[in-house]
């Protein structure tokens, strides 16, 4: 039996290129509470904006929250008004993420398509949406994808500037400005550079006209640069001599820096799989002709930001994500150059170790939901205690398409040097959307703070008055903020001394009780899959 053509020029390109992307972004941004981690802190700085106004200064569940500048949060908070009425707010406010993930592959297929062509700018997208490190950062609240929108932005405007300068100045400029809105001193150490170290060494750069552009993009960069630190600094001096101090504090040198290199180096073979190895056959392809700006521009970009992540920051995922953009850059070529054994083994690895990864997630579902697999279902069940799953028809119907198209492309797609590549993407695209689709109600109810806030809520008297915090990390008092409107004070400052309620959290194995006596504990809580954490009131 032979399968009916495909319904698009393979490999996607265009409108269902578009597609393709949007199918593996939306996924996982809507549909579910606030996660623990990067994910409620981020979403609880936006809902501060929206629930006191705090636009200028960004707040954390009542407390100032500098620990990057506030261009993702004004752009989450601004979405989460705009769609709020037809979304819950945190899945409006987390589309943020997905705009600047967007706008990231937008600028790397633009970047890509001036260096090399329109065939390598396809190849850009695929690589991009298919890098394993990107996946969970690029659908959770995280002001870092803000950061690779703004470099892949400045890499675009570079590959515009020899031809037409203004336009690639501008972008470059409005690159530089968004990045530093979005992370801070870090992105003008990390992307600042690029803009001066590359006339130096790159010809094409240095020619009358490249340098109207390069006098563009400090115009533009400068005002964005500069706006918001100076409104800071005229409303609230002290507010911006504790961001100064913030953002100096991120510019040391961490200890054992010089080994955080190979650490690195080590992270990203996982972490930017299958953009690393692609980016490798590229340079040893073009070892001849390093000099040209498609191949020198991302790989001197490659080495700064390696070398300032390490001397920097600790080498763990998060600091890993500025160093994808150049990373696709370099890999687009090797997507067309691959070599035809190189290419089968890939697009072999890829189609199998999906289709397995696919039935696992099947097997999986099918146990939470029937009870077959018994064994499954059992080590599920000590896993998430509580957890009741429910049959939904609509996840079925989205799942069953999801892996019905998966086989037809991988059974009826023509040969192709791309042909890896795009079931690699489409790989990854379908495992993630089987888990949003039918794991989703499992990892939201291992992952929120919902029936805990709702409990302690429930627990509270009628009459609070003020709640001191003690050991609450950001997450959860972003997610005690946003659940039960409940704002806690820091134990043993001003305020929370003279609080009559203190919630503690600890662990399960030890209680910490509040200094003095008096006290006696009036609740307990944690969440069920959690055995480790564990928060207590109490009263006096």
């Amino acid at each position: 039996m032979t399968l009916p053509r495909l319904p698009f020029a393979f490999p996607p390109r265009g409108a269902v290129l578009a597609f393709f992307c949007a199918l593996y972004l939306l996924p996982g941004l809507i549909g579910h509470d606030p996660w623990k981690g990067d994910d409620a802190t981020h979403f609880g700085v936006a809902f501060s904006m929206l629930d006191g106004g705090h636009w200028l200064l960004p707040r954390l569940a009542g407390e100032i929250w500098l620990d990057s500048p506030p261009l993702y949060h004004w752009t989450a908070a601004l979405l989460g008004w705009l769609f709020g009425p037809v979304l819950p707010l945190h899945d409006a406010a987390r589309l943020a993420t997905g705009l600047y993930a967007a706008l990231m592959v937008a600028c790397l297929v633009g970047a890509t398509r001036r260096f090399i062509g329109a065939e390598a700018a396809r190849g850009a997208a695929l690589v991009a949406i298919g890098c394993l490190g990107l996946l969970v950062h690029a659908h959770e609240s995280q002001p870092a994808i803000a950061f690779l929108a703004a470099a892949a932005g400045l890499y675009y405007g570079l590959a515009l500037l020899p031809l037409r300068p203004l336009l690639g100045g501008a972008v470059a400029g409005g690159a530089l400005g968004i990045g530093f809105l979005a992370a801070g001193l870090p992105a003008l150490v990390t992307l600042g550079p690029l803009l001066m170290l590359l006339p130096l060494i790159s010809s094409h750069l240095r020619t009358p006209t490249a340098a109207r552009g390069m006098l563009a993009a400090l115009a533009v960069a400068a005002p964005l640069i500069l706006a918001w630190p100076l409104a800071l600094y005229a409303r609230q001096p002290a507010a911006f001599g504790l961001w100064w101090g913030t953002e100096l504090a991120e510019l040391r040198v961490v200890a054992g820096s010089p080994l955080a290199v190979w650490s690195f180096l080590k992270l990203l073979v996982w972490f930017a799989w299958p953009a690393l190895p692609l980016a490798l056959w590229t340079l040893w392809r073009e070892r001849h002709r390093l000099g040209e700006p498609r191949t020198l521009i991302p790989l001197t970009s490659f080495v700064l930001l390696l070398a300032v992540q390490s001397v920097f920051t600790e080498p763990r995922s998060l600091n890993l994500l500025p160093l994808l953009p150049p990373l696709v850059l370099l890999a687009a070529p090797a997507t067309l150059s691959l070599r035809r054994g190189a290419a089968n083994a890939f697009d072999w690895f890829g189609m199998m170790t999906f289709s397995l990864l696919a039935g696992l997630i099947w097997l999986g579902w099918a146990a939470m939901v029937f009870g077959v697999p018994p064994q499954i279902a059992k080590n599920l069940a000590r896993l998430e205690p509580g957890f009741v799953a429910r049959f939904s028809a609509f996840a079925l119907a989205v799942s069953l398409g999801l892996t019905f198209a998966w086989l037809w492309l991988i059974f009826a797609s023509p040969r192709s040097p791309q042909r890896g590549t795009t079931h690699w993407a489409a790989g990854i695209t379908l495992c993630w959307g089987l888990l949003m689709a039918l794991w989703l109600p499992l990892i939201d109810y291992d992952r929120t703070y919902r029936p805990v806030a709702l409990a302690l809520k429930k627990a509270l008297p009628e009459q609070p008055g003020c709640i001191a915090g003690r050991g609450l990390g950001s997450t959860q008092r972003a997610a005690l903020h946003y659940f039960a409107g409940i704002q806690t004070l820091r134990d043993g400052g001003r305020g929370g001394a003279s609080c009559r309620l203190v919630l503690v959290q600890g662990t399960t194995q030890k209680e910490a009780l509040p200094p003095g006596a008096g006290w006696r504990k009036i609740w307990e809580g944690g969440r069920p899959s959690d055995r480790n954490e564990r928060f207590r009131l109490y009263a006096r």
